[in-house]
């Protein structure tokens, strides 16, 4: 038996919060202690473990019986995997603007999954069958990269959350384009708590072919799965998953944690709890004079307006990120862990900022 013993020491003060990320939070107790379950003893690698077995009948009871989960790294990962099992070497991809996989993975899905972004502006993060035929178009047209998939990120950046009955709406109309659907679900816990109805209904049931499956910002220490839906839309996801450098060897360590947030209740528990602390912050901002709310608080994420000098100095009171810098706007992200006390301590601290 290994002690149980570290050298490590604590480099950061657990009492400091803020509003940038729910990134910034750490791990659920409740997934640490599924880490150290599955800890001891040796399993088979490269996902070939009895948890990463079991993952699959949990994801069943999830998105059906049909699904397939491939745990991954990170959410980049998961996206540039799985568009690239929806692609071919001549594809294309519709999605918003504003989508995670246009602005903020680095260029990723165009220069490792060798595919074209054909993206489309929308008002508030959120695409429509409208908006998709501005760029669903050209499919024989040797010049153009050719539409094959429609990737709608759930919720958007925007913190907005598409319904039911838009996903429906979005899936029918990509089909009937001869095109696949893929969901970012990086905050997918989120949405299905916003709308208070299980994750298949606005996935499987309504026809999304794939899932970027998110778990690191809802409770998890690291990973996140690519969930196959519908088996017909893809190829070689395994040999894709370890191309993109996305196969763990101690595959067990990321499976548990998923098993910790999907095997009861833990996604939606800590969902709400974020989701709850997000129109908590936003009730005490619309009472501060000079703070605009830009889009509605339907999931855990805030964005606002007011003067950049306020921001600057409310930043070295909590860390949050500019979304708009030029513009004044601000993105404050709550996460499973924000506590009431963070959320009115930056209300506080906010309306100290404004009135100076």
């Amino acid at each position: 038996m290994i002690p149980t013993r570290t050298d490590a020491r604590r480099h950061h003060d657990p009492g400091v919060r803020g509003f940038a990320s729910d990134n910034y939070a750490g791990a659920h107790p409740e997934v640490l202690a599924a880490l150290a379950l599955a800890n001891g003893g040796h399993q088979v690698a490269y996902g070939e473990d009895a948890y990463t077995d079991h993952l699959q009948r949990i994801m069943h009871s999830h998105f059906g019986s049909g699904a397939e989960a491939f745990p991954v790294f990170n959410g980049t990962g998961a996206n540039v995997t799985a568009l690239q099992a929806l692609t071919d070497r001549w594809g294309a991809v519709v999605c918003a603007e504003s989508a995670h996989i246009n602005v903020d993975e680095g260029g990723a899905p165009e220069r490792m999954a060798g595919l074209k972004l054909l993206t489309v502006p929308t008002p508030d993060g959120k695409l429509t069958p409208e908006l998709i035929d501005r760029q669903a178009w050209g499919w024989e047209d040797e010049h153009r990269a050719m539409p094959q998939v429609v990737s709608i990120t759930q919720n958007t950046e925007l913190g907005t959350v598409y319904t039911v009955d838009e996903v429906r709406a979005i899936v029918e109309h990509a089909h009937g384009l001869g095109m696949r659907v893929h969901l970012d679900g990086a905050r997918i816990a989120n949405a299905a708590a916003s709308l208070d109805v299980p994750m298949r209904a606005f996935t499987n049931a309504v026809g999304v072919d794939v899932i970027s499956y998110g778990g690191t910002k809802n409770g998890m220490m690291f990973g996140e799965a690519v969930v196959v839906l519908n088996p017909d839309a893809v190829s070689h996801m395994k040999h894709l998953r370890k191309m993109s450098m996305q196969l763990a060897s101690k595959m067990r360590f990321v499976s548990v944690q998923l098993e910790a947030l999907l095997a009861k209740d833990l996604w939606l528990r800590n969902a709400r709890h974020a989701n709850e602390m997000a129109r908590r912050l936003a009730e005490g901002v619309r009472a501060v004079d000079g703070v605009e709310i830009l889009y509605p608080v339907q999931a855990n994420a805030v964005f606002a307006r007011l003067p950049q000098e306020v921001s600057r100095r409310l930043q070295k009171r909590f860390r949050f990120y500019f979304w708009d810098e030029a513009a004044g706007d601000v993105r404050w992200m709550c996460s499973f862990d924000t506590a009431e006390d963070d959320v009115d301590a930056f209300v506080l601290a906010l309306k100290e900022e404004m009135a100076r």
